[in-house]
């Protein structure tokens, strides 16, 4: 398992823990967490779920009326090594 994976599933399994509900999902260039906080979150629960996304090479916070608030993270993946690397025509 890649490390930007093992990293995406740690954050997700840590905002569980502490008994936010997370959603996961794959793109092409990143995979994002995403969790629903609700009015009620402790403070203490604040802290440890702001030091869990700060791991992410991004994160933040969405918060609206209609829809409450949502704590994010994108996790970058890998990029693949290739031996390729001038593209085609321009290996020695």
């Amino acid at each position: 398992m890649p490390a930007s994976d093992a990293t995406a599933e740690d954050i997700a399994a840590r905002l569980s823990a502490i008994g936010l509900i997370t959603r996961v999902e794959e793109h092409a260039a990143h995979t994002s967490i995403e969790a629903e906080v609700p009015e009620s979150l402790p403070a203490e629960s604040w802290r440890e779920s702001l030091e869990v996304v700060a791991e992410a090479d991004r994160f933040g916070l969405v918060a609206t009326s209609l829809n409450g608030r949502t704590l994010w993270a994108a996790v970058h993946k890998a990029v693949p090594a290739t031996g390729d690397v001038r593209g085609p025509g321009r290996q020695r």
